[in-house]
């Protein structure tokens, strides 16, 4: 696995393979990422464009990559990144708060016609939305994307106790929101 994997960024750094590992590298990630961004970005089409940009630094930096970590998490790792500046960006832009744009955000998943969800898919939307943004992080990673703690750790930069911890109180508020609405 690891040398299949040193193979592949071998491809991509190389001019010759480049175009070719790239193709297969986002028809591997694509879905995967897309869900990760839309559960941090909530809208389609603004996952969308933030995976578009995701894919263009990837391209553009991966040269830069060391292989310190996995390819993947170091993916998540500007997916996030992304995600995170395009929201801080779209509440700058609107002059409201981050807890402000998480509830328009919510209060926009009904007109989204690519929500598919059900109502109690949205009560749980709306608790997480609620909540701080590294707990709201870590439960969408956990919980939707099922990634492991270390793959997490990786990821956010974060010791794997912290994430566990982060987890286990985003559970409990998310538990109690939907108690009591």
């Amino acid at each position: 696995m690891e040398d299949h994997q040193s193979l592949f960024i071998t491809q991509l750094k190389d001019k010759a393979t480049r175009e070719t590992a790239f193709r297969k590298l986002m028809a591997d990630y694509k879905e995967r990422l897309y869900w990760h961004i839309r559960n941090v970005v909530k809208s389609h089409d603004d996952a969308d464009d933030v995976l578009q940009n995701t894919f263009i630094k990837i391209y553009r930096y991966i040269d830069k990559f060391k292989g310190d970590s996995k390819l993947y998490t170091w993916m998540y790792r500007i997916a996030t990144n992304e995600a995170l500046t395009f929201l801080s960006k779209q509440a700058k832009r609107k002059s409201i708060t981050d807890e402000e744009l998480q509830t328009s955000l919510i209060e926009n998943l009904e007109s989204d016609v690519y929500f598919e969800g059900d109502e109690i898919a949205k009560k749980l939307q709306e608790a997480i939305a609620t909540l701080p943004e590294k707990q709201r992080l870590v439960f969408n990673m956990r919980y939707f994307q099922e990634l492991k703690y270390s793959d997490i750790s990786e990821i956010t930069e974060t010791s794997e106790g912290s994430l566990k911890a982060s987890y286990h109180l985003a559970s409990k508020k998310i538990e109690e929101y939907l108690k009591t609405n």
